[in-house]
């Protein structure tokens, strides 16, 4: 979701500095801001008990993250971290809620943005239940493309191998493996070191 940065100054909204790799909230914490990056990129991710990471999502500048346990009263289900230095804007939720009010057809650009987060969800559920490495790693490049309007036969993937790892519940390793047979299958090039779909 995107709200004018002029309009949530307007309603109070503070600007906050994070370095990287600093926590935004953690999983568990109270819902009670609604946040907006201004500069720099978020990760929404998941710690399991060996200390894996499963990403959620990535959000970068104009991009709201975390909202949905806040319109529900619930604790954040995954942390946010800062994946490099940026500037969040936060606003309080009985704010956010006033300024919905008053604004209502920020409503329903908050309606079709949610909408969006859970037919992704479960396309990316779909893909993370696929045995083969392979399916999940195509279903994401595909999904990376679409999401951007990448129309060209070969577009950059800014992602690392650790961080498509991270979004599909994979090991580096197995992501690199995979990467490598299906260059050779010419479904994926790697022009110096970079990852093209």
């Amino acid at each position: 979701m995107f709200i004018d940065f002029d309009l949530l100054l307007t309603y109070g909204a503070a600007a906050k500095k994070y370095k990287k790799t600093e926590f935004i909230f953690y999983e568990g914490d109270v819902s009670r801001f609604y946040y907006q990056v201004l500069e720099g990129k978020v990760k929404m991710c998941c710690y399991n008990e060996e200390g894996r990471i499963f990403t959620q999502g990535m959000f970068g500048p104009g991009d709201s993250f975390g909202e949905p346990p806040l319109f529900i009263n619930e604790t954040y289900p995954a942390c946010a971290v800062a994946e490099s230095d940026c500037i969040i804007y936060k606003l309080s939720k009985d704010t956010l809620l006033k300024l919905l009010t008053e604004y209502p057809e920020l409503q329903m650009k908050f309606i079709i943005k949610f909408a969006k987060r859970i037919y992704d969800k479960a396309n990316t559920n779909k893909n993370i239940v696929s045995p083969h490495p392979a399916e999940r790693i195509i279903g994401f490049l595909k999904r990376y493309k679409k999401e951007n309007n990448l129309t060209q036969q070969r577009a950059l993937i800014p992602y690392t191998r650790q961080q498509i790892a991270d979004f599909l519940g994979l090991r580096v390793e197995t992501v690199i493996r995979t990467l490598i047979k299906m260059e050779v299958e010419k479904s994926v090039e790697i022009r110096k070191h970079k990852l093209y779909f």
